[in-house]
């Protein structure tokens, strides 16, 4: 018997359904300088090789850090604790504030490459855009690790559209 015949048609919701099963770390993706800012909220970010150190992460390019990456050349993975969700909301748009206005509340450095890299993150990783591909709605972003930052605590997780905490062990 074969069982392919049997399977539903992959579609975008159903994709986005199962991929509601994986338990992802969340960050916040930083870009640009000054009142030149903006950021978005990922679970898609990766170490790619740490020989040279250089991660990757998937962005819809409809996305207002994406255009800021391109010009800036640069940003800044910060890989979030479990007490930094209203910053996890922000940055992802959910009380509907855009551009340098979601850092407002919190307190940034900045590392080597000009991103901001938020203080209290469990770690801040900042890039250098190294390579991309725009792939259909998405653009896979590479960038080498120009200096990065670590810190302690717990991570913010996310999975089945909640919130959780992985504990340290």
């Amino acid at each position: 018997m074969n069982l392919a015949l049997r399977a539903p048609v992959a579609t975008a919701s159903s994709l986005r359904d199962a991929m509601r099963h994986l338990v992802s770390g969340v960050c916040v993706v930083t870009a640009g300088v000054d009142d030149d800012r903006t950021g978005t909220t990922v679970t898609s970010a990766t170490s790619l090789s740490v020989d040279p150190p250089t991660m990757i992460l998937c962005l819809n390019r409809s996305t207002s850090v994406w255009p800021v990456i391109r010009q800036y050349r640069h940003f800044c993975i910060n890989i979030l604790a479990e007490h930094q969700q209203q910053i996890a909301d922000r940055f992802a748009g959910r009380d509907r504030v855009k551009g340098v206005a979601r850092y407002a509340g919190t307190h940034w450095s900045v590392l080597a490459t000009g991103a901001s890299a938020l203080d209290g993150a469990l770690a801040a990783i900042d890039c250098e855009l190294d390579h991309d591909v725009e792939w259909h709605s998405h653009a896979i972003v590479v960038g080498v690790v120009k200096a990065l930052r670590t810190g302690g605590g717990n991570a913010l997780i996310y999975s089945h559209g909640r919130y959780g905490i992985y504990p340290r062990p």
